[in-house]
């Protein structure tokens, strides 16, 4: 599952949280129901093993309900009289168990809030083979959390996304990824509609008035992979071609609302190379005899439904003129899910506590396998970006590793955040690197052989590498990264070639980290000379050639933070210019850690940014402006630096925007090198934060030529300079006409980022009217919420969206059910620098939050925030002095 916000593209918190309330759910359950046994919270007992489940659903998407009849076979351990199953907002009108011809009635009660549920027969069941039926009805969700539904041009359209707990939401079940079965699926829809499940549909039939959609049996899945769509869709059908893998044709289609069908072409073409390169990386075929790949306007990411994928509509809807970090974007996310076809789906975790190897090795091959299919989109070095950003939450001593203890329901979805998908995926690139790529390959392919179709553990997964790499200090290497929490600092000391590294854990000013140690695999690159060696303990003399400057991360996939004399990090500063992406981005982010460590120099981050801004790499450039760019927007530097700091910004724009020009028409720079396109929109987003009138002018006319109806006038690329410019220019009159246009469109890369402009314009009266006025009918729920959140994440206006947030919270938090809001809720927050907001945050947020996915969250943003003000009260001085004095 792919649940972050991806290149700015996407709308983000599209789903809500529904608190616990275990005393109030407790006290409707029968006491003597609940006297039979405790509830279990977490994992359930082994009395009941699931064999096979055939489902039938009534899926309508334009109501707000759903019925279905579940059969589940299972085998009973031993005699009982109950069994403790899933099931969440269900109606369960009748409940039987099937044994050698006998029925035995079952009475259905809810006893836990996070969807468990207890069967309680009228005489007690013998152990052995039993099917059990139910019928029951529930509601269709507006947010991406079990069955949910939009209306998109008018028509309806419904999907299902399972993970991590939601399955239990759509039918009765044993909703835990250690059960694998066979799933048969029947969808009755409306007539004429289409309908998408994992499986090859076998029959399509008009009975009683429902179209009724048959599946053919599912490979063994877990319950949280299973795909249920319904509605009007547009289909596009195509083959990937047989592979040495594949002997044979894999049918493919890309599903979608009606009005994308024209932008479908590219998805169909370009899924085929990507799943060529995951076959051959992974030795076998694809796994499943058919391959979906489905959108949807609501969901926040994507979703690895075994053969049958789902995406938001701006990942899959695109075409050869979508902006260059669209097509990234396509190529990262589908990489990304269609490795989870393999890791993840084919081998599943036992439980939630490996979810991490899931989605850590699959955010890592969504880079790898993205770069391999479009290598000049510069897709490949992303992974090490989102691990060096997964720093800043791991540096907190508010925080969790990456694979830990998951005991009850509630703490399930806490494992969804960026610890498991850019720390994850950066430790695994690191042990890749330090193996080397067959190596680790064979690791891989070691561990999908002994457990397909199965499931296995992250011990499994640490024995195949410790066996492909022939060194047992790979699986130590491996779990004291992935086992313990927190950053490791690897300090340098020493001269000519002959150095001594130290590690311990990184922290800021302000904050004493616990004593902890690594097995970190330390690579350092003097010149052309590089090598690698297993930092086992304390410290260790390193001897290297070479001349020049150091880099003591070469290649920058050591997930760990490096601390230099001045001097040497002044000659590694002087060469910014000239290093690789990935170099680049661990020098930008351990620079910046040493500064807020106390130690290296305001100007050291100046010249670094002036240097890397030089860089012809697009990932190194983009990096050149990250440290200074976030101590402005959370106010570090005081009033005066921040309009230097934008001046300053804008000026060494000036240079190459001289060079690149401006012309923001559709397909204006067709053809050209598409880093040299990256180049152009970074400098031009330099600009407008200077408010520079060569770009604001040019961008404000293509924003009111588009709008007016000229489709040509306004390249995607440049859609959220051209609408911030727009209302830059227009103010809350602006703001509303785009709002109007947003709403009457359903376009998936227009709605979101003229919302997104609106809400972060920084003008309080826009913003006044975003959180009062605006209450547009044709805002989608998940809209509702995040245009009053982006006020909030908005530092000029910041204050007045807290206000509001903290009048609205409990509201908030009382919607709906899914994963994403209640993590996003306290992090917007996170901008504030000072020891009294950090005060508010923590009276006024954890009696609501508490017992939610949002309180581990919540104890990172309140730690952020004391932690700005530490680092304003002792540097903000020196760095506001440097900035003005340029």
């Amino acid at each position: 599952m792919r649940s972050k916000t991806f290149c700015g593209l996407l709308l983000a918190g599209a789903a809500l949280f529904t608190p616990f309330n275990l005393a109030a759910q407790e006290a409707q359950a029968d006491a003597s129901v609940l006297a039979l046994g405790e509830v279990p919270r977490g994992q359930l007992s082994d009395i009941a093993m699931p064999q096979a489940y055939r489902l039938d659903t009534y899926f309508d998407p334009s109501s707000d309900s759903f019925r279905g009849h579940t059969e589940i076979d299972v085998t009973l351990a031993r005699p009982t009289s109950f069994l403790d199953l899933h099931g969440r907002g269900l109606v369960v009108t009748r409940a039987v168990a099937s044994i050698d011809g006998k029925d035995y009635v079952g009475a259905w009660t809810d006893t836990d809030p996070t969807g468990v549920a207890r069967l309680v027969f009228d005489e007690e069941l013998p152990a052995g083979k039993a099917t059990l039926s139910f019928d029951y009805s529930g509601g269709i969700a507006t947010n991406p959390a079990g069955l949910f539904r939009a209306q998109v041009g008018g028509q309806w359209y419904g999907w299902s996304q399972f993970e991590s707990t939601d399955a239990r939401a759509a039918f009765p079940s044993f909703d835990q990824p250690g059960f694998k079965t066979p799933f048969t699926v029947t969808i009755r829809t409306r007539p004429g509609e289409v309908a998408v499940s994992n499986a090859p549909e076998v029959s399509n039939t008009l009975e009683d008035g429902w179209q009724v959609h048959r599946f053919a049996p599912t490979l063994p899945l877990p319950t949280y992979l299973v795909a249920m769509m319904a509605g009007p869709f547009a289909v596009v059908e195509g083959m990937v071609p047989p592979t040495p893998q594949r002997p044979d044709p894999l049918p493919l289609r890309i599903v979608s609302e009606q009005t994308n069908k024209d932008k479908l072409a590219f998805a169909l073409e370009n899924s085929k190379p990507i799943v060529a390169l995951l076959e051959d990386y992974f030795g076998q075929a694809f796994p499943y005899p058919k391959l979906d790949q489905i959108t949807s306007p609501l969901m926040p990411g994507a979703m690895e439904n075994a053969g049958a994928d789902l995406y938001n509509d701006a990942i899959i809807v695109l075409d050869e003129n979508a902006p260059v970090g669209q097509k990234g974007l396509f190529g990262m996310v589908v990489s990304h899910e269609l490795a989870h076809q393999w890791f993840g789906d084919l081998v599943t975790p036992v439980w939630w506590d490996d979810i991490w190897l899931n989605e850590s090795f699959a955010n890592w091959m969504g880079f790898t396998i993205g770069g391999a299919w479009r290598p000049d989109l510069g897709i490949g070095d992303g992974a090490l970006g989102e691990g060096f950003q997964a720093m800043s939450t791991d540096e907190l001593l508010a925080g969790r590793p990456i694979h830990e203890p998951i005991p009850t329901n509630d703490r399930i979805d806490a494992a969804f955040d960026g610890i498991t998908y850019g720390k994850g995926g950066h430790v695994v690139s690191m042990i890749a690197a330090f193996m080397g790529p067959e190596k680790f390959r064979d690791g891989v392919r070691r561990y999908m052989a002994a457990h397909r179709y199965g499931n296995a553990t992250s011990t499994d997964f640490f024995a195949a590498m410790a066996e492909a790499a022939g060194d047992p200090r790979i699986t130590q290497a491996m779990q004291s990264f992935t086992d313990q929490q927190g950053v490791p600092l690897v300090t340098v000391t020493g001269s000519n070639g002959r150095y001594t590294v130290s590690q311990s854990r990184y922290a800021p000013i302000g904050v004493t980290a616990s004593d902890t140690q690594w097995g970190v695999p330390v690579c350092m690159r003097h010149g052309e000379d590089r090598k690698c060696e297993l930092l086992a303990g304390k410290s260790a003399s390193f001897e290297l050639g070479g001349s020049g400057a150091l880099m003591p991360n070469a290649g920058g996939t050591g997930y760990y933070r490096f601390d230099l004399p001045a001097t040497e990090w002044d000659r590694l500063i002087a060469i910014a210019d000239t290093l690789e992406g990935p170099e680049a981005i661990a020098l930008a982010d351990s620079l910046d850690a040493s500064f807020r460590a106390g130690h290296a120099s305001p100007a050291q981050l100046l010249a670094l940014a002036v240097e890397l801004a030089k860089n012809p790499d697009s990932n190194a450039a983009g990096t050149a402006f990250s440290a200074l760019g976030s101590m402005r927007r959370s106010g570090v530097m005081d009033a005066d630096a921040r309009a230097a700091y934008r001046v300053w910004v804008g000026k060494l724009a000036q240079e190459d925007f001289a060079r690149l020009g401006l012309d923001p028409r559709l397909g204006a720079y067709a053809g050209v090198d598409p880093e040299i396109i990256q180049q152009r929109e970074r400098v031009v987003g330099n600009l407008m934060l200077a408010r520079d009138p060569a770009v604001v002018q040019p961008l404000t006319d293509a924003a009111q030529a588009f709008l007016a109806g000229d489709a040509e006038a306004l390249d995607p690329a440049f859609m959220g300079e051209a609408f911030e410019a727009l209302i830059d220019t227009g103010g809350l009159e602006a703001a509303k006409a785009l709002a109007d246009k947003a709403l009457a469109s359903d376009d998936p890369l227009f709605r979101p980022t003229a919302l997104r402009a609106i809400t972060g314009s920084g003008d309080e009266t826009i913003a006044r009217w975003v959180l009062d006025g605006f209450d547009d009918e044709r805002l989608r729920p998940s809209e509702r919420v995040s245009t009053k959140l982006g006020i909030v994440a908005t530092p000029e206006t910041r204050e007045l969206g807290y206000d509001w947030l903290v009048t609205h919270l409990e509201e908030l938090m009382s919607g709906s059910s899914g994963i994403f809001l209640a993590r996003r809720v306290p992090s917007v927050a996170g901008g504030f620098c000072s020891v009294d907001r950090a005060d508010d945050l923590a009276e006024r947020f954890r009696p609501v939050l508490a017992g939610t996915p949002g309180a581990l969250s919540l104890e990172r943003t309140i730690e952020r925030v004391r932690n700005c003000a530490a680092l304003k009260s002792a540097r903000g001085a020196e760095l506001s002095a440097a900035l003005k004095s340029l």
